[in-house]
């Protein structure tokens, strides 16, 4: 399909809170002319305020092109798709806004990024289009953003350590998250979104490494336990990243693998501390009062500049295979917004740019499967690290 004519990256929800800082960094990344792209929401008015803020920064951008569209307009979308090679949208919460989109892209023939955390959105966007994406040579990439990429990339780069080790057999990867940051009202909604489909002690049981050990692997620990390895306690993270991971093996082909994600904290008290906030959260999200806690972030809101310039992550992984052992480390900014803004929008250049040096693989990927070393180059040029401890 030919897409020649159409513009490299299209930003939807760029007048939403994380859609202005993706819309803002690719204006700084970019020089006009280098690569055709353009901003999409359901405001004309915001969008031209939008404009004229990257304009006053960058004259260049003052006749950036803008183009309407809504997430329960279908015909819109459709049309939005048709003008794109690459749809990045922030849209969500993606269960409820997420669907319709995604189908443009596969019937107008473009690929595709968001930011979902969702498990049950992700899942049916495999059920419903991977075949006919793949059927088509398009990319649909979902969890560009904290959730899932220093995750599913992490794991990834530690395979390929272990196996410069010289490691043989199957593979067990811990992967240890610590961060700071604040949250958005659109982040907010998403996350209560997808507690609140989540059965009670399903994702846990899926982040939990006792559940998928393979032969020769090491038995089941407690639940909360001190890691000595990084000197801290953790406990299993009930988020969409394992699955992610999951399925990146399974489509890079690393299948005697074995992944366990967890929070980590420096002691005990921390870490019942933070368990108690999020069980109350958890709990609230399948009431009503789940509305009350959207009222705290309306849609639109999030950190200011000086709390995102506060913000930062640290995952840590420990990795073995057969004789072969090493612990890697992904680092980077406030994980919510400032580093995510630019995860997804290199996640967008990468498959516009960068099609030569990506795998021959097609449909709904992660990215991993789908953008591997080519993705880590790039984000190592927005300040992320990807290194050996030990």
């Amino acid at each position: 399909m030919d897409t020649s004519a159409r513009h490299d990256i299209i930003v939807f929800g760029a007048t939403g809170f994380t859609g202005g800082l993706v819309a803002e960094y690719l204006a700084q990344t970019l020089e006009p002319g280098q690569r055709s792209w353009a901003l999409a929401g359901r405001d004309v008015r915001k969008l031209q305020r939008v404009r004229e803020a990257l304009a006053a920064k960058n004259p260049g951008w003052a006749e950036l092109p803008i183009y309407q569209a809504a997430s329960n307009d279908r015909e819109s979308l459709h049309d939005l798709a048709a003008r794109a090679r690459v749809m990045l949208t922030t849209v969500g919460p993606y269960a409820s806004r997420g669907e319709p989109l995604v189908a443009a892209c596969v019937a107008e023939g473009c690929d595709y990024v968001d930011l979902t955390g969702e498990p049950a959105f992700w899942q049916g966007v495999i059920d419903r289009h991977h075949d006919e994406a793949a059927a088509k040579g398009l990319r649909l990439v979902s969890c560009c953003g904290f959730d899932s990429i220093p995750h599913d990339l992490g794991v990834l780069y530690t395979i390929e350590q272990l196996h410069e080790r010289g490691g043989e057999g199957p593979i067990e990867i811990d992967g240890f998250v610590r961060a700071h940051g604040g949250m958005s009202g659109g982040t907010l909604a998403s996350a209560l979104q997808a507690m609140a489909e989540m059965r009670p002690g399903a994702s846990s049981k899926r982040s939990d490494p006792a559940h998928e050990r393979g032969p020769g692997m090491a038995k089941s620990r407690p639940r909360i336990h001190f890691e000595s390895a990084i000197s801290r306690w953790v406990v299993p993270m009930p988020t969409i990243d394992p699955l992610v991971v999951k399925r990146s093996t399974e489509l890079i082909g690393e299948h005697e693998l074995r992944y366990g994600h967890y929070m980590a904290a420096k002691s005990l008290p921390r870490m019942a501390a933070l368990l108690a906030g999020v069980g109350t959260v958890f709990a609230l999200a399948k009431t009503p009062a789940r509305h009350l806690l959207e009222r705290l972030r309306p849609s639109g809101s999030g950190p200011s500049e000086e709390q995102r310039a506060r913000g930062w992550f640290v995952v840590t992984f420990v990795g073995r295979q057969g004789h072969a052992n090493v612990i890697t480390e992904v680092r980077g900014g406030d994980p919510g917004y400032g580093h995510t803004a630019k995860m997804i929008a290199e996640a967008a250049r990468c498959l516009a740019e960068d099609r030569d040096r990506l795998p021959a693989r097609y449909g709904v990927l992660t990215p991993a499967s789908a953008m591997g070393q080519a993705l880590i180059d790039r984000l190592r040029h927005t300040g992320m690290e990807f290194t050996v401890r030990s």
